[in-house]
């Protein structure tokens, strides 16, 4: 198997904010599925053509990205369940800084490996699984790489007012809300749980065998 490149990895982690690149009324009378296919429709359209310039541009490819998650993206419920079980005793300003923050890093990650990684199609597949509660729904697609490797990945949603907003990704089987989480856990063991020191320090990563070899979340 071909080695995945750093900058697909980007992409794929980046993928867990693409997703929220939606207009501003994402409205309830839209299905999970409907959201999730015109978002896909929006990034492509935004991109196709335009790598070349968006890769001497990236302030303004992450500006544009930056500005769409203003009004969807619900960092703060993200950045909760990344925080896990040492998210109660965080202060509101640590809470609020590593959702900035992880905001941030993700952001910066997604636009590096978006207009560097050669893929080939985005799709949404067309049989989704069956939605099991009212206010949580996934939605299943395929990033096709330009050497005909396909990854699957899954988008988890929830029902937020009436918007739906992305809340976690699994890309080839690895579930990256729990690898974020597992790697905010270390981090904390590893500063003596200063809550500060790991925010500061804060540079989620995945090791490209794990997306190589993929899981089974």
């Amino acid at each position: 198997m071909n080695r995945v490149s750093r900058p697909f990895r980007s992409l794929l982690v980046g993928l867990v904010l693409a997703l929220f690149a939606l207009p501003a009324a994402a409205a309830p009378e839209r299905t999970p599925e409907q959201v999730i296919r015109l978002s896909v429709e929006t990034l492509t359209a935004e991109i196709e053509g335009r790598r070349d310039y968006f890769a001497d541009n990236l302030d303004e490819l992450k500006g544009l990205v930056d500005d769409s998650l203003d009004d969807i993206a619900d960092f703060r419920y993200i950045g909760a369940s990344v925080m896990g079980r040492y998210f109660q005793n965080a202060t509101p300003q640590q809470r609020s800084r590593f959702a900035d923050t992880f905001r941030k890093t993700l952001i910066d990650t997604y636009t590096k490996g978006l207009v560097t990684f050669d893929y080939r199609e985005l799709r949404v597949l067309d049989n989704q699984r069956p939605q099991r509660h009212e206010d949580q729904a996934s939605v299943d697609m395929e990033v096709v790489a330009t050497n005909g490797q396909v990854y699957p990945v899954s988008y988890s949603l929830r029902l937020n007012g009436n918007e739906w907003r992305v809340v976690n990704v699994i890309v080839n089987g690895i579930n990256l809300g729990l690898t974020f989480r597992n790697q905010f856990d270390q981090a904390m063991r590893d500063q003596g749980r200063d809550y500060d020191a790991v925010i500061d320090g804060w540079a989620p990563e995945l090791a490209v065998e794990e997306l190589e070899e993929g899981g089974s979340a």
